[in-house]
């Protein structure tokens, strides 16, 4: 039998998934040179900005502040890379947790995938900047 696993309700868990997920991205043939041009030597700013956004969404701790999407604005990505973000999250999400807050992140991450791709894309068509 199976060992169940536990939801997503403190930030050492929020952490653990941050960690795990972003180890996978970092090695990824497809994500990598993406993520790890664009954050350079700013990994561990990047991983603490993005335990505060995800315990902002899922723990109602109000930590995070700011835009998520301009960082992401003229990111050389296409819907192949989000198709890959995704499969990553979920897969991260799922080895590790289950519960109502795991299914909330899925759902998230999926959701801010396709806006930023939806954005992404109108950006790349559009002379307009995103407003910071």
């Amino acid at each position: 039998m199976s060992k169940m696993k536990k939801d997503i309700t403190t930030l050492d868990d929020i952490k653990l998934l941050v960690d795990t997920f972003y180890g996978k991205v970092r090695s990824d043939e497809l994500l990598a040179h993406i993520f790890n041009n664009k954050i350079g030597d700013r990994w561990t700013e990047h991983l603490e900005k993005m335990y505060r956004f995800w315990q902002t969404v899922l723990l109602g701790e109000h930590t995070y502040h700011g835009s998520p999407f301009v960082p992401h604005a003229k990111l050389p990505v296409s819907g192949e890379h989000f198709e890959r973000w995704i499969k990553l999250f979920y897969e991260t999400v799922d080895s590790l947790f289950e519960g109502e807050k795991a299914t909330r992140a899925k759902w998230q991450g999926e959701r801010m995938a396709e806006m930023f791709h939806s954005k992404i894309e109108y950006y790349k068509s559009n002379p307009a900047s995103p407003i910071l």
